[in-house]
C-alpha cells in the first residue's frame, strides 16, 4: 500500500512537474517582420545633469498611415529611481537637449509653431512653465551649446557669406522661394552633398544672449562652413572654454572644398575677435575639447590628406606652451568621441575594437591606453555610444546596444562592474519578438589573415533542418559591423534564414593596416574574404542549404553585390540584392560630390588611372552576368547617384538575367519614410525567399 502511494504520488509529481514546465516556461516568441520595423522607438542623443542625477534624452517613432516621424524629449533619473518623463508633446521635430550650467534650464531644438525650422526653446525645470523659445533664425539652428558662466548660447546656422545681415537672408530666402525660375547655377564643386543642394550659404557660429536680445555672429565674413559635416559618432565640432573666454571650432576652408579633407581647429574670442588658427597640419583635424582647467585643448586628429578612413590619433596642446603632444600614436584604433576629465588629467574617448565600440582613457600627460568600458561587461558586449560622465567619473552614462535591442540610455558603475538599463523604451516589443543572438565566427582569409564575421540562427531553429542564408555586406568600405542589433539581422532570421555578415578587408576596428589593405582593390581580398567566410559556415553548419545562399548590401556592399554579380562563377550566390551601389566607376566619379574619397580609393582621377577605374567598374562584367538581383535606389542619393542601378538593371534586362529594380524618388542614400523602409524591407525578403527557397 505504502509503495502505491509513493508510486501515485510520483506520477502526480511527473504530471505537476510537466505542467509547470508548460505554465512557467518562456513564451515562444514571433518573427520579427518589417511592419514591427516602424514600431521601434528610437533612443537618442542623451545628455547627463550638470550633477549627474538626471539625463535628457530624444525618443523618436514613426506613424506609419501618416507616413512621418516625430522626436520628443524625455527625462529619467540617472540612477533610475523613477520612470522617465516626457517632456515636449509637439508631434514634430524635438531634439539636442542641453543642459544649462546650473541645470535649471534644459534647451532644446524644436520645429514648432515656425517654418523656418527648428529653433532653440527653453524650458525651465526648477518651476513650471511652458518652453519659450529664444530665436527666430530664418533656415534654422543645426546645433547649439550653452557657455559654462551660462550668460550665453553659441549656435551654428546658415547665412549668405556675402550678406550675413539676419534681414538679408530672409529677404534673400524669401525671394528665392517665390521665383518661378528654379535654375541652379554652379561654379565651383560640392554643389550639392549627401541629398542636399548648395543653397549659397555657409554656416556659422553666433553667440545669443540668454534673454535672445543680443545676437552676434563670431565669424563674419567666412566663406565656407565653420563646421565640418561628418558622417559618424565622434560629436559636435565646437566648444566653449570653461572659462567661457573662447569657443574652439574645426571646420575645412580650403577653396577646392570637393577635393580636400583637410579640416583645421580655430578658436574665436567669446566676446568677438580675431580667428585664431591653431593646427597646420595638411591632414584632418577635428573634435576640438578644451579641458575644464582651460590650459589645454585636445582634438582628434590624421597624419594622411585626403584620406577620410586614416586612423584617428588623439592630440593635446598646451595653450601655454603650444607644445603637441599624440597621446594614441602607438595605439592601433581610431579615436571617436572624446571628452576629458574633471581634474584635467585624464581622456576618455570611444573606439571601435574588435566588432564593439568601447571606451578608453589615457593620461593627459602620456601612457598607456587603458579600457574602461566594454571589457567589463565581457566580451561581445556591444556599442557604446555618446558616452559621458559626471565630476570624479564614478559611472558612465551612454546609449547600449548589444544585439539583444536598439540603443536606449545605460549606466555603467564603475565601483561595482554594474550595468543598470535607464530606459527600455521598446521592452513591450522586444518581449514579444525574436531577436537573434550573434556567435562568432573566425576564419583565414585572404593572405592568411584572419577575418572575424557573426553568425545569427532562425527563429524556432532545428539543427536538423535545412535553412537559406542571407549573406549580410557592409558599406563604407571603411565601416564595422559589430555585435549590436540590426532590423536585418531580426527581419531575415524571422523570415527562416540564417544571417552571415563579416567585417572583411578595408573593416574598421581592427588595425590600421587591415583597413588600409582595400585601397586600390576593391574587388580583390575584400571579396576573397567574404567568399571564404561564407563558405567556411557552410562547411561548419550542415543545416544550412548552400544551394539557398543570397547576398546584400548597400553603398559600398551595393557594389560588392554588383561585383558578385560577375564575379559568381561557381554559383555561390543564388540570388543578389544590390542598394545604392556603384556599376562604373567614371561616371560615379562624375556625378558623386566627394571627390577626396575616389581620389584616394583608385589612387587619382579616372584619367590618371583609367586601367584601374575600368577594371573596378562592375558594370563592365556584364556578359557573365547570371545571378537574379534586385536593385534599390533613392533617386536623392547624391553620394552614390542612381545612375549605378540604372547601369546594372539595363544591362540584366538586356541580357536576360532575372532582375527587378525598385527607386525611391523621395530618398536620398538610406531609405527612411516609414512606409518605403516596411515596402524595402518586404521586397528584399520577397525577393530573397523566390530564389532561396525554391530547395525547400
Amino acid at each position: 500500500m505504502f509503495l502505491r502511494k509513493l508510486e501515485t504520488w510520483g506520477l502526480l509529481a511527473l504530471l505537476w512537474t510537466c505542467c509547470a514546465g508548460l505554465l512557467f516556461s518562456a513564451p515562444v516568441k514571433r518573427a520579427y517582420t518589417p511592419e514591427d520595423v516602424v514600431k521601434v522607438k528610437s533612443v537618442s542623443a542623451p545628455a547627463l545633469s550638470p550633477d549627474g542625477a538626471q539625463i535628457a534624452y530624444v525618443v523618436g517613432s514613426s506613424d506609419y498611415a501618416a507616413n512621418k516621424k516625430s522626436t520628443e524629449i524625455y527625462i529619467v533619473p540617472s540612477d533610475r529611481s523613477a520612470l522617465p518623463r516626457r517632456l515636449t508633446y509637439s508631434g514634430k521635430s524635438n531634439g539636442s537637449p542641453q543642459w544649462s550650467p546650473d541645470g535649471k534650464t534644459l534647451a532644446f531644438l524644436s520645429e514648432r509653431e515656425t517654418a523656418k525650422g527648428a529653433q532653440i526653446y527653453l524650458l525651465p525645470l526648477d518651476r513650471p512653465g511652458e518652453a519659450r523659445s529664444v530665436t527666430n533664425f530664418p533656415g534654422g539652428i543645426s546645433d547649439f551649446i550653452f557657455s559654462p558662466d551660462g550668460n550665453s548660447i553659441i549656435f551654428a546656422a546658415r547665412v549668405y557669406p556675402d550678406s550675413p545681415c539676419l534681414d538679408t537672408v530672409s529677404v534673400r530666402d524669401s525671394l528665392k522661394e517665390q521665383s518661378k525660375m528654379k535654375a541652379k547655377v554652379h561654379e565651383r564643386l560640392l554643389y550639392r552633398h549627401w541629398d542636399i543642394y548648395s543653397d549659397s550659404k555657409a554656416t556659422h557660429l553666433f553667440r545669443l544672449n540668454v534673454s535672445g536680445d543680443s545676437l552676434v555672429d563670431l565669424i563674419p565674413g567666412l566663406e565656407f562652413d565653420a563646421l565640418n559635416y561628418w558622417l559618424g559618432s565622434a560629436g559636435r565640432e565646437f566648444a566653449v572654454s570653461p572659462d567661457s573666454k573662447w569657443v574652439y571650432f574645426a571646420g575645412n576652408q580650403d577653396p577646392d572644398q570637393a577635393v580636400s579633407y583637410n579640416s583645421e581647429v580655430y578658436r574665436v574670442p567669446l566676446a568677438g575677435g580675431e580667428i585664431e588658427k591653431l593646427t597646420v597640419n595638411p591632414a584632418a583635424d577635428n573634435c576640438p575639447r578644451p579641458s575644464p582647467d582651460s590650459r589645454f585643448v585636445a582634438w582628434r586628429s590624421t597624419n594622411r590628406p585626403y584620406y577620410e578612413s586614416d586612423q584617428y590619433d588623439l592630440v593635446v596642446m598646451d595653450l601655454k606652451s603650444g607644445s603637441l603632444q599624440n597621446l594614441t600614436a602607438a595605439f592601433d584604433r581610431s579615436v571617436g568621441l572624446i571628452f576629458w576629465s574633471a581634474s584635467s588629467d585624464t581622456l576618455y574617448f570611444q573606439a571601435e575594437d574588435q566588432g564593439d565600440s568601447d571606451l578608453f582613457a589615457v593620461a593627459r600627460k602620456g601612457g598607456p591606453v587603458i579600457r574602461v568600458l566594454g571589457a567589463e561587461l565581457g566580451a561581445g558586449s556591444g556599442y557604446h555610444l555618446d558616452c559621458q560622465a559626471p565630476a570624479g567619473e564614478g559611472f558612465f552614462i551612454f546609449l547600449h546596444r548589444p544585439y539583444a535591442y536598439l540603443s536606449e540610455v545605460a549606466r555603467f558603475d564603475r565601483g561595482q562592474g554594474r550595468l543598470t538599463l535607464v530606459t527600455g523604451h521598446n521592452d513591450s516589443l522586444w518581449s514579444q519578438v525574436y531577436v537573434p543572438e550573434g556567435e562568432d565566427v573566425y576564419y583565414t582569409g585572404a593572405g592568411g589573415d584572419h577575418v572575424h564575421g557573426m553568425l545569427f540562427k532562425p527563429v524556432n531553429f532545428d539543427p536538423r533542418k535545412k535553412y537559406p542564408m542571407l549573406v549580410r555586406i557592409h558599406g563604407g568600405p571603411q565601416q564595422m559591423f559589430g555585435r549590436a542589433f540590426r532590423h536585418e539581422y531580426a527581419l531575415f532570421t524571422g523570415a527562416g534564414y540564417v544571417v552571415f555578415t563579416c567585417n572583411p578587408r578595408g573593416s574598421t576596428g581592427y588595425g590600421q593596416r587591415f583597413t588600409d589593405q582595400i585601397r586600390g582593390d576593391w574587388g580583390g581580398m575584400v571579396i576573397e574574404d567574404i567568399k571564404k567566410g561564407v563558405r567556411h559556415v557552410l562547411a561548419q553548419n550542415p543545416f544550412i542549404d548552400p544551394k539557398g545562399v543570397a547576398a546584400w548590401g548597400g553603398s559600398y556592399g551595393g557594389f560588392v553585390c554588383n561585383w558578385l554579380e560577375g564575379h559568381n562563377e561557381d554559383g555561390l550566390f543564388a540570388a543578389l540584392v544590390s542598394h545604392a551601389g556603384d556599376a562604373e566607376q567614371w561616371s560615379s566619379y562624375g556625378s558623386t560630390e566627394e571627390l577626396w574619397f575616389p581620389e584616394w580609393e583608385m589612387f587619382g582621377t579616372p584619367w590618371d588611372n583609367p586601367k584601374l577605374y575600368d577594371n573596378l567598374s562592375p558594370v563592365r562584367y556584364a556578359k557573365k552576368f547570371k545571378t537574379p538581383m534586385l536593385l534599390t535606389h533613392g533617386d536623392l542619393d547624391w553620394r552614390v547617384p542612381v545612375t549605378g542601378s540604372e547601369q546594372m538593371f539595363t544591362a540584366l534586362q538586356r541580357l536576360g538575367v532575372p532582375s527587378k529594380f525598385i527607386r525611391f524618388p523621395d530618398e536620398g542614400h538610406w531609405i527612411l519614410k516609414p512606409q518605403n523602409n516596411v515596402f524595402w524591407y518586404k521586397s528584399i525578403i520577397e525577393w530573397v525567399d523566390k530564389w532561396c527557397k525554391r530547395s525547400q
